[in-house]
């Protein structure tokens, strides 16, 4: 059986469809109440009370795991005490680019690392899903906004992070390995705007936002750490960061998906 965290998030809920379908016998965590997919065993626990995953993993060999709550050790514990044999963490990639800043996933990187499991660690870029923040602005008045227009970032789908984890979960060769995992190709988000727009067969307007203003909006849901780390990401990018990996291709044999691809399918959002 593999145990699947955040199982009704962006990559967990794809995560386990593809699980499913490729014939493997899935546990799905998440903190709420959740209708699984027919077959699915649902498990209801939080990351951040390592006491709510007691059985969680009984029967357990593999484990996707989110960077969540404050004791990875403990959560690590809990997992190999119960069978568990392997561990995919889908981490970030500011924690190689910037550990200093994404001390979080820097964490859990190091406690996977030690936990004595089989270990591979996913580091993705930015989500093309990341575009949902504009599915009202774009609803509503066709119009984008954003800071740092022009600058591009290799942006992934995050039904490519599914599939690799669903390969290293499931196939052997990938123990001790850690993935950087991007998209085709660099975009920025004006021509992320662009490709909403192509989608639709509307022009989609983009609004240039001041650092400041970007600063303000994120600040509403994310730590002013981990606000100031991605502004750092998203205006002066390391050559790291803007670097395309073939990891994805090596992976699962074909080029990763584009924004494009990822504006096509998704479309209903912003209609």
């Amino acid at each position: 059986m593999i145990a699947v965290t955040g199982a009704t998030g962006n990559v967990g809920g794809q995560l386990v469809s593809l699980l499913t379908a490729a014939g493997e016998r899935v546990t799905a965590l998440s903190r709420q109440t959740a209708e699984p997919p027919q077959g699915v065993r649902h498990v209801q626990a939080d990351l951040d009370d390592p006491t709510s995953l007691k059985g969680a993993f009984d029967g357990v060999r593999a484990l996707f795991l989110l960077v969540a709550g404050e004791d990875p050790q403990a959560i690590l514990d809990a997992a190999r005490d119960a069978g568990v044999r392997r561990v995919v963490l889908l981490s970030s990639q500011g924690a190689g680019t910037r550990p200093h800043v994404y001390r979080h996933p820097a964490a859990f990187e190091e406690a996977v690392r030690g936990s004595g499991l089989e270990w591979t660690i996913l580091r993705p870029g930015g989500f093309h899903s990341n575009a949902y923040a504009w599915a009202e602005s774009v609803r509503a008045a066709r119009t984008a906004a954003a800071p740092f227009g022009d600058i591009g970032l290799p942006t992934i789908d995050p039904a490519d992070i599914a599939e690799v984890a669903s390969t290293a979960l499931r196939e052997d060769g990938h123990a001790g390995r850690t993935y950087e995992l991007t998209g085709p190709a660099l975009t920025t988000p004006r021509e992320r705007a662009a490709a909403l727009g192509a989608a639709l067969g509307e022009p989609v307007r983009f609004i240039e936002q001041t650092r400041q203003e970007a600063r303000t909006q994120m600040l509403r849901f994310m730590p002013e750490p981990v606000v100031e780390g991605t502004l750092a990401i998203l205006g002066e990018p390391t050559d790291a960061e803007q670097k395309v990996s073939p990891d994805v291709e090596r992976i699962l044999g074909r080029a990763p998906r584009s924004f494009a691809d990822w504006a096509g399918r998704n479309v209903a959002a912003f209609a």
